[in-house]
């Protein structure tokens, strides 16, 4: 059994715990978090619990993985105590909202010969697993555009005043914490990208955050081709979606849906479309929607790996080219455009 403990137990933390607890090879020994079990509603909580990482790393020595899944701007350096500590890390997204902190992440895990995992769970989608077959073996042959739309609702019932999301320092901006999977997989099909511009705005969010809520952002591939993102949180209600459309010189495709989970448009040349599994519905915190629930894929990847019978899915270098990607687009921002804050 491999012993894991999660740092952090707002959603996504009760998320990874609960995958933890229903994989038949794994232990969760502890959680960890700052507010009461009673403010977290864990009042059926078997586990141990504790009000700091330090606490825990210190008690818990038997622990051989520790889940990282506290706020954005905290990833790295809770990282890099539990590397410290001797344990493997699953690191949540964003790694880091620098490429400085990512690579002093990368650096102690080289110093103490531990695995980082990087969670992008969406890369285990049906259709995305689909799109990289057609990518590694150039179904589409040479690629000309690749268009990246993500519209989704996220209003005042998510930035809730006196929470961490929204805030500069803890969130980052609204592509490190919504939209980093959807550049992850846009990485993962087609690699690097260069030559970015950009416009960016703050359409109703004035008062509940610290950044953009909305951009369009151009760029060429190192590999070839050119590509857009278009994204933005200001969408009424509830999220439009996230899609991603790709036109090669053998054919054009278009995965859609509210999370990236649906094919709606395969026209490729010699080719004929397989079958896919259903994807798994997204994350539903109630008001707003995240993305697929693919938690478990991590863990059991964790295991395989630690059991030395697999690889890592998503490494800690790839987890850091999306933070470095982000972060160019951003300086792209920062010298085209300036929030206006206003009072909550």
């Amino acid at each position: 059994m491999i012993k894991f403990a999660v740092i952090g137990q707002g959603h996504i933390g009760k998320r990874h715990a609960e995958m933890i607890r229903r994989n038949p090879e794994a232990e969760l020994i502890a959680v960890c978090d700052i507010l009461s079990k009673e403010e977290l509603g864990l009042h059926n909580l078997e586990e141990r619990f504790y009000a700091s990482i330090d606490e825990l790393l210190a008690a818990e020595t038997d622990v051989e993985v520790v889940n990282i899944c506290t706020p954005n701007g905290s990833h790295a350096e809770y990282a890099i105590k539990a590397l410290q500590a001797h344990k493997h890390v699953v690191l949540e997204k964003p790694i880091a909202l620098t490429k400085n902190d990512a690579e002093k992440v990368l650096f102690k895990s080289l110093e103490m010969s531990k695995h980082v995992f990087a969670v992008m769970q969406n890369r285990y989608s049906p259709p995305s697993v689909w799109l990289k077959e057609l990518m590694d073996n150039k179904t589409l042959g040479d690629i000309y555009m690749v268009k990246l739309d993500c519209y989704w609702n996220r209003d005042e019932r998510y930035y809730k005043k006196g929470n961490w999301h929204g805030d500069a320092q803890l969130d980052g901006g609204t592509l490190f914490t919504q939209f980093s999977h959807f550049i992850d997989i846009m990485y993962w099909l087609f690699g690097d990208i260069k030559n970015i511009t950009g416009n960016f705005a703050d359409f109703n969010h004035a008062g509940l955050t610290d950044f953009e809520d909305s951009g369009v952002v151009t760029f060429n591939f190192i590999n070839g081709g050119m590509g857009c993102l278009n994204y933005s949180t200001s969408v009424w209600d509830t999220n439009l979606e996230s899609s991603i459309t790709i036109i090669g010189s053998n054919g054009t495709v278009k995965v859609a849906g509210q999370y990236m989970n649906d094919v709606v448009y395969c026209h490729v040349k010699d080719y004929v479309m397989p079958e896919l599994a259903p994807s798994n519905p997204p994350n539903d915190y109630g008001a707003y929607k995240g993305s697929a629930q693919n938690h478990h894929y991590v863990i059991q990847n964790v295991v395989d790996k630690l059991k030395e019978s697999g690889s890592i899915h998503t490494n800690i270098l790839e987890g850091l080219k999306v933070v470095d990607m982000i972060e160019r687009i951003y300086e792209v921002r920062d010298q085209r455009w300036k929030k206006v804050k206003k009072n909550h």
